[in-house]
């Protein structure tokens, strides 16, 4: 049983964010100018897909914009196994560590992290949470410079809440908030509005290029980013609630890939659809799993032999005149908030300070 989130409830409360185009349309488009990418599935239970996008031109290719995105998959995440949790810790803080000498910034640089969204909505108090659980030094660096140790840098942290509870753009307070402390970088972390079922609470992205508070949503907010903050930000988001439509689409490729597959499986017409001959799937159907154009038609009409982006907004127009593209949330959002929270803390702390490492992290999260 799932959480349905009633968006007229919620609409103005939440800003969650709109999660980043699937990649294997980049993958598809990989061999594109100005794009580079690279997927490394060398670790159990891990993949991790870096991209770069070089210009504009090259971006408009894939529906991105130019700047460094690396997103780490891991399917167990949502099993809240703590053997799985401490892997994508260690994981994390060792690909961020490398995402930040990627962009140039030092040990010595000053950072500020913003835990974005509503800390009363549960798949939306990523942020906050985050925060929460960050080894935060700035006010030492002033009050007490000499007790603090090598391996340590500047980091403050905010949780500005959304406009439906204070009454200001987040934006603008952390541009308040930028402009008296000057930290050198800025880190944005929020809850993401998933593109598909199968990224629900099993993936942690992370890129340059700022993000959109709301746009998940339909909340447009103003951006945070490089260009209204004047310094470089980095975006931290993790798919936390699905659309209904998205269900529905996502159960429509499942459906056709389940009819591929009996296609290949069973060469005698009457056990094609067969449910019980399939052995048991876990990785989500791609499109050469699915079946060839006529036989989509076949199965599903003209619905089936639809592009993937037209009959997602198909669905979309079906569902939201009637009030039934809700925002869904699986039911076990509260125990998987707290772990990936601290997953993140973890994994920020052990990057943002050499002096935490594997065996003393834990002193500072809770």
């Amino acid at each position: 049983m799932a959480h349905n989130i009633d968006l007229s409830s919620y609409s103005i409360r939440t800003d969650l964010a709109l999660e980043a185009h699937e990649l294997a349309q980049q993958q598809n488009q990989s061999d594109i100018e100005g794009i580079w990418l690279q997927a490394d599935d060398s670790e159990p239970n891990v993949k991790v897909t870096r991209l770069h996008v070089e210009t504009e031109e090259a971006g408009k290719e894939i529906g991105k914009l130019p700047g460094h995105y690396l997103t780490i998959e891991v399917p167990k995440l949502r099993d809240n196994d703590t053997s799985i949790e401490e892997q994508v810790a260690k994981r994390f803080s060792v690909e961020f560590a490398m995402f930040l000498k990627q962009l140039g910034i030092t040990p010595d640089k000053k950072a500020l992290v913003v835990g974005l969204g509503n800390w009363n909505v549960t798949p939306d108090a990523l942020g906050p949470m985050v925060v929460e659980n960050l080894l935060i030094t700035r006010h030492l660096y002033t009050l007490a410079p000499e007790t603090v140790g090598e391996g340590y840098r500047e980091v403050s942290a905010l949780s500005p809440g959304v406009l439906g509870i204070t009454g200001i753009e987040t934006s603008e307070i952390i541009f308040g908030v930028v402009e008296k402390s000057k930290p050198d970088f800025v880190i944005c972390i929020d809850a993401l509005a998933s593109r598909a079922l199968h990224r629900v609470n099993t993936t942690v992205q992370i890129s340059d290029t700022g993000i959109h508070p709301g746009s998940g949503v339909g909340n447009k907010r103003k951006a945070i980013d490089q260009k209204t903050l004047g310094v470089p930000v980095i975006a931290i988001g993790v798919p936390t609630v699905v659309f209904a439509s998205t269900i529905v689409n996502d159960a429509i490729t499942y459906l056709l890939g389940h009819f591929g597959q009996s296609m290949v499986e069973s060469k005698r017409a009457f056990n094609k659809l067969a449910l019980s001959t399939l052995p048991e799937r876990k990785e989500p159907y791609t499109e050469e799993d699915l079946p060839d154009l006529e036989s989509r038609k076949t199965f599903m009409g003209l619905v089936g032999s639809l592009p993937e982006e037209e009959k997602r907004q198909l669905i979309h127009e079906v569902l939201r005149p009637l009030g039934q593209d809700l925002v869904v949330t699986p039911k076990e959002i509260d125990d998987f908030i707290e772990g990936v929270a601290n997953v993140i803390a973890t994994g920020l702390n052990r990057a943002l300070h050499s002096a935490v490492n594997a065996e003393n992290s834990g002193s500072y999260t809770h």
